[in-house]
């Protein structure tokens, strides 16, 4: 028998704050890195001459790199790293990389072929970004069945997915156990286990699903 999804009975701690602002960053590289080498540098406590002693790099050359008017060597950097004490990566730290987003309209959404489109499942892109700063890839999807849909229990792929009923009713198994989904519905698993639609029960059926795994 088809059973309901699990009451969230308890959910672990949230750290992230949505809220919290992150200092201001520059889109300029060079910028960025002449910030946080002057930054770090103040934190230390110690003058301009003596990063330049520390470092063989000339007093000209440390005032230009703190202002952003010249592109440092990766030897240059290295030095600069080893003296403030810092990774090297640390000096990019106030750099920010762009950032993608993307908006579909209603009914915009592009229709593409994915496993189970053969089996009368139509799925609509909602949104794409490649590499992104996450490390995620994301792909959410608008899924309609019809009465020309084929039941097919037996998807499995990497990552999670998260589904949510906008219209109709379904059996939908996940692994052993088969869930009853109405609208208003929400179910989110590891999409590793075959999962899949294994009974329609009211027609037409349509749903968001969001899946999301490691980008490559």
């Amino acid at each position: 028998m088809p059973t309901q999804p699990a009451a969230i009975s308890q959910v672990p701690a949230l750290t992230q704050d949505p809220h919290a602002l992150r200092e201001p960053k520059e889109y300029n590289l060079e910028l960025a890195i002449g910030r946080e080498v002057r930054s770090y540098r103040r934190q230390l406590g110690i003058t301009g001459a003596d990063l330049s002693s520390a470092t063989g790099i000339s007093m000209g050359m440390l005032s230009k790199i703190e202002n952003g008017t010249i592109s440092p060597s990766l030897r240059t950097l290295q030095s600069l790293s080893r003296a403030l004490g810092v990774p090297v990566s640390a000096l990019f730290r106030g750099f920010e990389e762009s950032h993608s987003a993307v908006l579909v309209k209603a009914g915009e959404g592009v229709e593409i072929e994915r496993r189970g489109t053969r089996s009368g499942h139509q799925y609509n892109l909602l949104g794409h970004l490649g590499d992104n700063t996450s490390g995620v890839t994301v792909e959410p999807y608008l899924i309609t069945l019809t009465a020309n849909s084929d039941v097919f229990p037996a998807f499995q792929h990497e990552g999670m997915e998260f589904i949510y009923m906008l219209e109709g009713e379904v059996h939908y198994r996940h692994g052993d156990t088969l869930y009853t989904l109405q609208p208003g519905d929400s179910f989110f698993f590891d999409a590793d286990a075959p999962h899949g639609p294994e009974v329609l029960v009211t027609l037409p059926i349509r749903f968001l699903s969001i899946i999301s795994y490691p980008q490559r």
